[in-house]
């Protein structure tokens, strides 16, 4: 996956470290990145950006201050990145380096990173911050390989042609049981994931507590202690099965180390012509149809509901 960097140059030594954090996703073939310091001497500076802009699947944005203060940031490498978002042939994350007013831009309806979207200047070990970064972009890039109607966008033979247009193409297909398997996998590891990190967050808040435990495989568990509630506790214990479950392919339960034959909610994996996506089963406790959701907003969504349980709840 190719992502362009977008940043100002005021904000080099964020781009340094960041760049740092990406080896291994580098390494591992997941992620290719491209910024200003790849155009060669001698190159039309303009033109090498223009294109790079219309052949990136992934932009990252490094938004601070001097980020939203750069005409040539925010007017032309944001909003172009913008249209291809909205058109759906790229993603674009808002990374935040230095608190700004971000959130009156047209990136506050995107989810930022770090978590939350709290600046990496404002982690007490900046480190953590890029680590946080660094594994959000591994799930975005582990679930769009592990998608089955993953095309790459269509790159242009001659890009002398100023006016070529880039298209993402859908392929109708049927969905075999490895398909599914391998879906199922990187939905709960992105699950996981997420929980780990939100839980490790927690655990810097004042009066709260956080605990996840990684019980196997196939299950992993979190506490968090509200001690701001009469210390009361909350506990989640979520599993995957392998097999056609009752429960869900994913399913959960709010007790501490659940046993693998309850559940009090659960995810079904389904699939149209074009996609696998997942579905709360008939046991959740959210309103109205179910939605269609990536892993990422499966795991957004079961958080919230957990937080409910500690009597905590976020913007």
């Amino acid at each position: 996956m190719k992502a362009f960097i977008s940043y100002s140059h005021k904000d080099g030594a964020a781009l340094e470290r960041l760049h740092t954090h990406l080896a291994m996703l580098r390494r591992d073939g997941l992620l290719e990145t491209w910024f200003d310091r790849d155009i060669l001497a001698g190159s039309e500076i303009d033109g090498e950006i223009a294109a790079e802009l219309e052949a990136c699947e992934l932009f990252l944005l490094l938004v601070s201050p001097d980020f939203l203060a750069s005409d040539y940031c925010f007017e032309r490498e944001m909003q172009r990145a913008l249209q291809r978002h909205d058109a759906q042939e790229a993603r674009v994350v808002p990374i935040i380096i230095e608190p700004c007013d971000w959130t009156s831009s047209p990136l506050r309806s995107l989810k930022a990173l770090p978590h939350d979207g709290k600046p990496v200047s404002e982690w007490t070990n900046a480190n953590n911050a890029y680590l946080d970064i660094a594994k959000a972009l591994r799930r975005i890039t582990e679930i769009r390989d592990a998608e089955p109607n993953a095309t790459p966008v269509a790159k242009p033979k001659d890009h002398s042609d100023a006016v070529t247009t880039e298209r993402r193409y859908r392929v109708k297909r049927d969905f075999d049981e490895i398909d599914r398997s391998e879906f199922r996998e990187a939905a709960f590891a992105a699950i996981r994931d997420y929980f780990q990190r939100a839980i490790a967050e927690i655990d810097t808040i004042d009066d709260l507590r956080g605990r996840f435990v990684s019980r196997s495989p196939t299950s992993f568990g979190g506490t968090i202690v509200n001690r701001a509630r009469d210390r009361s506790a909350a506990h989640i214990t979520v599993h995957f099965t392998n097999g056609h479950g009752g429960f869900g392919d994913i399913y959960y339960s709010f007790s501490e180390n659940a046993p693998q034959n309850t559940a009090q909610g659960g995810f079904f994996i389904e699939a149209d012509e074009y996609q696998l996506f997942l579905r709360g089963g008939s046991m959740m406790s959210f309103s109205g149809e179910p939605e269609r959701l990536t892993p990422e907003t499966a795991a957004e969504t079961l958080w919230a509901e957990f937080l409910e349980q500690a009597g905590v709840s976020y913007d």
